[in-house]
């Protein structure tokens, strides 16, 4: 009897092992889910997770005090990705959900890095704009894990 509860605790335990591994594997959790930020001109390494629609669109329609991550599909010459630009990391107003805005680059003006909420802001508002802002309907949530690579 005793080797018996030995073996099904070992098997309990290599099911709940090999869950939490499958777990980690998926892509919209855990480590797999982080991708580099910038925020006030520092990079930071940030845990990303979309949403469900229907708790998108919720919270747009009821929470106000969603934060804004910036990001630009489109990318940079040479095929180098735009990282995202944060509006605010714990201890700054931070909210855990953020709403996504995409930023495009207006013609005649060169895809560019920029590296804080200031600076894109400063992009979209100058004359003529360098940058057009589009809000999308994508909630995020996100938290700042640590410092971004170097």
């Amino acid at each position: 009897m005793q080797r018996k509860r030995v073996s099904l605790a070992v098997t309990v335990l290599a099911l709940a092992i090999s869950a939490g591994v499958a777990k980690g594997q998926n892509p919209d959790n855990g480590k797999a889910g982080q991708m580099p930020a910038f925020y006030d001109g520092q990079s930071f390494t940030i845990n990303f997770k979309e949403l469900a629609a229907n708790a998108e669109v919720s919270q747009l329609t009821h929470n106000g005090s969603i934060n804004t991550i910036y990001m630009s599909d489109a990318g940079l010459p040479g095929g180098q990705p735009f990282i995202s630009v944060l509006d605010a990391i714990q201890g700054d107003g931070f909210n855990p959900l953020w709403q996504e805005v995409q930023i495009m680059f207006n013609a005649g003006f060169t895809p560019r890095q920029l590296t804080s909420d200031t600076e894109v802001l400063a992009a979209a508002s100058a004359m003529p704009p360098e940058i057009t802002l589009m809000p999308t309907t994508e909630v995020y949530r996100c938290s700042v894990v640590g410092p971004g690579p170097k």
